[in-house]
């Protein structure tokens, strides 16, 4: 089951077409081609892949006069990782320029930077000339919102803003700037958003703005409601998983030992808590990096 965040990455896309657009040019200075309408596209990549793989978000960009596609974005949201994307995620581009005839871009959406520089390697797809670098979308690339004129004119952004940035000192400024957007949006984007925004601040901002809205907040969209019990639980594990991986790495690190790209990537996938707690205490002793695996027989 996709996390919370995840799918409040996706609905955010989906929500504001335009956004992948804006992200590429504005936080990664990618060239964007002159559009007047961004459409979301049906994301079913069934044709070429299984139907159980499809991209998060396809976006056209379309020039009125003749509705012509100007480019095709396929937007990923990735929180983990996944061996598979960089096999399957050659396949959306190309799948989605053929569809649409038009030039096509890959963007990764994530607010987590070690998925960041994960999600940016180069993919070689083993023919010549046919390298695929995956343009990022990392926490550092969002922008701060914290002005309410601007959060108004896009709410969507201002969102991912809190969930890029809602941890750290400017999380309540950002909190306040989206009540000042909240109220210009129909009934479900606004509970849907402020449960999301809500979920992603430090606690004294989550405070101050459960105060400003007046009650004790319950969650209130759907969304929230389908997925927020088994989310607080993903969450605190999905936080400690992370931690003890980043523990792992860090203490490989500080003891001048080389952490090789397949090592690092296997402790940052791994799902078992007990496993990475003997590899916290094998990387006190180990000479190589390669040993921790070595050692538990992976």
């Amino acid at each position: 089951m996709p996390s919370v965040t995840h799918e409040a990455l996706v609905e955010l896309f989906k929500n504001r077409p335009r956004l992948a657009a804006e992200m590429l040019q504005d936080a990664l200075g990618q060239p964007v081609p002159a559009f007047t309408e961004a459409r979301v596209e049906s994301s079913d990549l069934a044709e070429v892949v299984p139907s159980e793989r499809r991209a998060d978000v396809i976006v056209v960009l379309l020039v009125s006069e003749q509705q012509r596609p100007a480019m095709a974005i396929v937007v990923e949201v990735q929180l983990g990782v996944d061996p598979d994307k960089p096999y399957v995620w050659p396949v959306y581009v190309t799948q989605t320029r053929a569809r649409h005839r038009c030039p096509t871009r890959l963007l990764v959406a994530t607010i987590d930077a070690a998925m960041a520089r994960w999600s940016a390697r180069p993919i070689d797809t083993g023919h010549p000339g046919w390298t695929l670098t995956p343009l990022v979308l990392g926490p550092e690339g969002v922008p701060v919102v914290t002005d309410a004129e601007q959060a108004k004119a896009a709410p969507e952004v201002v969102v991912l803003s809190a969930m890029a940035h809602g941890e750290g000192e400017a999380g309540e400024a950002i909190g306040v700037a989206f009540l000042a957007a909240a109220a210009g949006l129909d009934q479900e984007r606004r509970a849907l958003y402020a449960d999301v925004v809500l979920s992603s601040l430090n606690a004294a901002a989550r405070r101050t703005l459960e105060a400003m809205m007046k009650s004790g907040y319950q969650y209130q969209s759907e969304f929230a409601r389908s997925y927020v019990a088994k989310g607080r639980e993903e969450g605190v594990r999905e936080g400690t998983l992370k931690t003890k991986a980043h523990d792992v790495l860090a203490f490989l690190e500080a003891r001048g030992l080389e952490v090789p790209a397949d090592v690092q990537e296997r402790v940052l996938a791994s799902t078992d808590i007990a496993e990475l707690d003997r590899w916290v205490r094998r990387a006190a002793v180990v000479s190589d990096a390669r040993e921790l695996l070595a050692t538990n027989g992976s």
